[in-house]
């Protein structure tokens, strides 16, 4: 295969299964003011029902990673679709509060191994240097799922209901699969019926200093997860997510408390910071690949996101209009960061241990899309407005990129190695 090819081969195909897997998680964000309507939830109780999710989430998490790195990413993610699909479809035949709350966190569980064997299927297929992209390229599904369902969400609650929208977007996975599994190769090196031109240089390059031996005991795994760049990268991805995930699920219903909106309109409105996050995601990363910087590329998005949420609120009584622009800055600025953040782990932990430590970092990282909506939801209770809640995760944002600063990156390791590759060819 031609090195090229790589990228329209393997990007395409886990971009549009995660885009179908964010929008199976969060479509519940335009659907929660009438979910709560019906099913008698109160904002406390919806925003625990929306993160319980992540609690599922972490179970698999480990194990993805694990099974993905020893076994194989692709049948990982091959099971966990048909898993999701049932469980995001059966959301819509809740009836109660308690049900709703039992079949998030049932998605949760179905979802949970899936980021990290992708993370470990585009190591296999990407070098160091190129990783931020590969990420990037594969992480815009986030922002282009809200793009792309956000309207067609709320054209589907304006013309039928919720219960309609959540089984009929929990059919996508059923769809994809047969596409997954004709398509996806764990290794280049095994993609059935092609040649891979340049395989020389391309398994020295999937192959850096940082790669060690092939298996390493459950011992020294475990020892690896205790290393404090992962602890560092768990408090930093659970900062990260407590902003990210409250800033999700409770935009539309901010937007539509200040403003009597249509379903189709607040569809609209709410894809805007996400067109926006697409744009920043891929130049961040490109420039983070070639600088082959990290730690400053994931910092200082953060930071500046934790700002402009902050000047969102303060400006929102007196300039709604700057305010909703500061609030579209701050999730593009909160998306730049995903590229480079998830380069690091490959680049500077062994590679027998990244799928466990990606599984590790997601895991108790994601926690934060738990407490993030929990903490706004109840803000909004107590003090009867999301003013509050929205300072509260603009600090968020802000540690996490405070953490980002104290990371090691692996880049310089990666550089030299890129460095050697390329003198070994001339």
């Amino acid at each position: 295969m031609n090195p090229s090819r790589r990228w329209r081969r393997i990007i395409p195909v886990a971009f549009v299964m995660y885009i179908i897997a964010y929008v199976d998680r969060t479509n519940i964000s335009l659907a929660l003011p009438f979910m709560s309507s019906d099913l008698r939830m109160d904002f406390a109780e919806a925003g625990s029902a929306a993160g319980v999710f992540f609690w599922g989430y972490l179970l698999l998490q480990i194990p993805g990673g694990y099974l993905a790195q020893r076994w194989s990413a692709k049948k990982v993610v091959s099971l966990l679709l048909v898993f999701w699909g049932v469980c995001a479809a059966s959301t819509g035949l809740v009836s109660t509060g308690r049900g709703f709350w039992t079949m998030r966190f049932l998605l949760g569980i179905a979802e949970g191994g899936v980021f990290p064997a992708t993370i470990v299927l585009l190591a296999n297929w990407f070098a160091p240097a190129e990783r931020a992209r590969a990420n990037a390229y594969w992480m815009l599904c986030q922002p282009v799922a809200i793009v792309i369902s956000s309207p067609l969400s709320g054209w589907i609650l304006g013309r039928w209901n919720w219960r309609v929208l959540l089984i009929a977007e929990g059919i996508l996975p059923f769809l994809w699969l047969m596409v997954w599994i004709v398509t996806i190769d764990d290794h280049p090196a095994t993609a059935s019926g092609l040649i891979l031109e340049g395989d020389k240089y391309l398994r020295k390059a999937l192959d850096p200093p940082s790669g060690g031996a092939a298996r390493a005991s459950g011992s020294a795994v475990l020892r690896s997860l205790a290393d404090r760049q992962v602890l560092m990268l768990v408090a930093l991805y659970f900062f990260l997510n407590c902003g990210g995930y409250g800033y999700l699920f409770w935009l539309p219903s901010a937007l539509a408390a200040m403003k009597k909106l249509s379903s189709l309109s607040l569809g609209v409105l709410f894809s805007v910071p996400y067109l926006a996050a697409g744009v920043v995601m891929a130049l961040n990363s490109h420039h983070s690949d070639r600088l082959q910087e990290r730690r400053f590329h994931v910092a200082l998005p953060l930071l500046l996101a934790g700002f402009l949420l902050l000047a969102s609120v303060l400006t929102s009584a007196p300039v709604p209009l700057i305010s909703f622009v500061l609030v579209c800055l701050a999730g593009a600025s909160f998306y730049g960061s995903l590229g480079p953040l998830w380069a690091i782990p490959t680049e500077s932990l062994p590679r027998h241990v990244v799928g466990s430590a990606a599984g590790l970092v997601n895991a108790i990282g994601n926690l934060g899309g738990y407490f993030g909506p929990v903490a706004v939801g109840a803000l909004r209770e107590r003090f009867g407005d999301f003013r509050i809640a929205f300072v509260a995760l603009s600090v968020s944002l802000a540690l996490a990129g405070t953490l980002a600063l104290l990371l090691k990156s692996g880049c310089s390791m990666v550089s030299a190695h890129v460095s050697g590759n390329r003198r070994g060819r001339h």
